[in-house]
Formats: C-alpha cells, sequence, structure tokens
C-alpha cells in the first residue's frame, strides 16, 4: 500500500485489519488512479462530454476522511439519548421556532400547496445544515468517486455519480457549485445528486432549482420530496410510548434490518391500530390510553427493548426514505414537535 495513503488512512481513524481487508479496499496509488481512469471512459461512453468529464476528474483524490465519515456514522458510535441531546437543544428549537415565525407567509404557502406541515420542513432544515449554515465544503465528485472505490456502497455512490453529472450536464449547477457532505450531499436540503434531481423545485420561477441560496427553492424541495413520497397531511409521525413489563417485542419492527425492502416488510408484518396496540399494553409516555382514533402504527425501537419505543405513523415511513436511519427520523419529528407546540402565531 501507498505509504501516504496507508498513513492517511491512520491519520482518518481506519483500520486496515481484518475489518479493512473485509472491504476488498486495496487503496495502493496505482489501483485507486486506473480506477478514476476507467471511471472516465465509462462516463465519456455513457455520452457525457469530453471536456466536461475531463474538468470533473481532474483533481480527483483519494478522500480517506469520507470513508472514515461513513464507517464512523452515528447509529454505530452512539446512543438515541446522545444523538437527540447533541441535535435537538434548546438552542436548535429556538432558534426552529424564529425561523418559522421569520419565513411563516413563505412556509406556509408551500405547505399547502404540497400538503407538508411546515414544522418538518424547517426541522428537516435545521438538521441537515444548521438552517443552511453547513452545506459542506468537500468536492462532491472526489466524494463520491471515493465512495464508489469502496466496496461497502460501490454500486449506490457509482449511481449518484453519474446523477451528480447530470446535474452539471443539465445546467442546474456547475462543477465549482459542487461541494457538499462526505456523501455527497448537496445545498440547505443537503439532497443526494439523485433526489436533487427527482425532487429539486424552482418554486419561485427564476428558472434555477437553487436548494444552495434561494429560501423559496429550499423549503418547496424539501415538501416535494415528502410529498412526492407519500406524506398525508392529517397525520404526525409518531409518538413515544410505554410499554408493560414483560411486553412481546416480536411485536416490534426489530432494531436491524438487512436492507429498506425488509424494513418495509416487517412493518408491513407488524403493523396494527392503535386499538390493538392498546390492548397489548402499549400507553403514552404519561400512562394514559393512546388516542381513540382509526390509525395504524407499527413499533420501531432504535436502541431495542431497552431504548424509548415509538409508534410510528406513515409519516415515518417517508422521514426513513428522506434517510433510513431511526436516529435521524427521529430527531426530526422530536424537534418538530417542539416547534410545533405551542403554536407560531
Amino acid at each position: 500500500m501507498n505509504k501516504l495513503i496507508k498513513a492517511a488512512l491512520v491519520a482518518a481513524g481506519l483500520s486496515f485489519g481484518p475489518a479493512y481487508a473485509q472491504t476488498d479496499f486495496t487503496a495502493d496509488e496505482a489501483h485507486f488512479n486506473q480506477f478514476v481512469a476507467d471511471l472516465k471512459a465509462e462516463a465519456i461512453e455513457k455520452g457525457y462530454d469530453t471536456n466536461m468529464v475531463e474538468q470533473a476528474f481532474a483533481d480527483i483524490k483519494f478522500k480517506p476522511k469520507v470513508i472514515a465519515a461513513d464507517r464512523g456514522q452515528p447509529e454505530f458510535v452512539e446512543t438515541l439519548e446522545t444523538y437527540l441531546a447533541k441535535r435537538v437543544t434548546d438552542w436548535t428549537v429556538k432558534k426552529a421556532r424564529e425561523e418559522y415565525k421569520n419565513h411563516k407567509d413563505l412556509l406556509d404557502k408551500i405547505g399547502e400547496k404540497y400538503g407538508v406541515q411546515p414544522r418538518f420542513i424547517v426541522a428537516l432544515w435545521a438538521l441537515e445544515s444548521g438552517f443552511g449554515k453547513y452545506q459542506g465544503t468537500m468536492p462532491v465528485i472526489s466524494s463520491l468517486v471515493t465512495l464508489s472505490y469502496d466496496k461497502r456502497r460501490s454500486a449506490f455512490f457509482k449511481a449518484q455519480l453519474w446523477d451528480a453529472l447530470d446535474i452539471v450536464k443539465n445546467g442546474d449547477a456547475s462543477l465549482e457549485q459542487l461541494k457538499g457532505s462526505w456523501a455527497g450531499a448537496i445545498g440547505q436540503v443537503q439532497f443526494i445528486p439523485s433526489s436533487f434531481k427527482a425532487y429539486a423545485v424552482d418554486f419561485d420561477g427564476d428558472g434555477i432549482k437553487d436548494v444552495w441560496k434561494n429560501k423559496a427553492d429550499v423549503f418547496a424541495s424539501a415538501a416535494n420530496y415528502l410529498s412526492s413520497e407519500g406524506w398525508n397531511n392529517d397525520l404526525t409521525w409518531g409518538r413515544q410510548v410505554k410499554v408493560p413489563e414483560n411486553f412481546n417485542f416480536d411485536y416490534a419492527i426489530p432494531t436491524k434490518t438487512n436492507g429498506r425492502s425488509a424494513w418495509l416488510k416487517s412493518w408491513q408484518e407488524t403493523q396494527a391500530s392503535l386499538s390493538e396496540w392498546q390492548k397489548r399494553g402499549v400507553r403514552r409516555m404519561d400512562g394514559s390510553d393512546l388516542p381513540v382514533v382509526d390509525i395504524e402504527a407499527a413499533m420501531v425501537q432504535p436502541d431495542g427493548p431497552k431504548g424509548r419505543i415509538y409508534l410510528a405513523y406513515d409519516n415515518y415511513k417517508v422521514l426513513m426514505h428522506w434517510n433510513r436511519s431511526y436516529y435521524f427520523v427521529s430527531s426530526v419529528g422530536v424537534l418538530a414537535d417542539r416547534i410545533g407546540y405551542p403554536a407560531i402565531k
């Protein structure tokens, strides 16, 4: 292995013992450079302009910190309690309520058009980019090439790479503008390239889907995402609940499932009416009965039976499509509740 790359991996906190070997991740310089050359050739074969491809790949560098970030995602190293404590702070709630009030007319207009409660739009905006302040500074193409080179989710990130090139090809952004998170997410809503292509909106009609600076486009793009994936404006996201001692957690979705399709299958198999959950002994956190409404819910347990337990409604599934992370979705829901109650006037 090239010594410089090996040293960079160490600095990034990566192991190259057994766990490293399991990734089939040979990070010697010659191998990586050949991978990049092959990607360039494939891009040109796909019909991307040669000059654009040369510019896009001109300064590609292996990014060990990107791999470290992919290995160190919150569910790998935190609990939901520590995650919420860091992300749904009193300051964040206060700022979110202020921003909601500042942009209330726009948010209400967008919320009505797309059928999405504005408090969820603000919560996503807050948690994704700190109200637009932290959009990421990493070159998206380099990040996606690095993640494509890694074997953990190579096919997924290679598809994102082509989508990123499409964004440039379609004139929605320049290569210089494509800076974002370690995972290639861009803008104030941190859309990965495929999400940008599918959901980004030019809400103000200026001809640009500007998820970087234009709040109308930012808010509408987030709302369009949720609406397109089946958001129900008549529902909230879910509620934290108490369960009796010796509760049968076979009723709940397993803490870990193998991919989104398996997770959705578990949801379908375990969801039940609130009246059924009531019969099983599930109660609100204050011990009172569950609402008497005709709604079905699934039970999720982000940290297993000893952690927080939620009854999740269909909107929870939509948020899990945005980011399939119990921690992230729970933080969106908790923050949205604190933004919306008491009501902002």
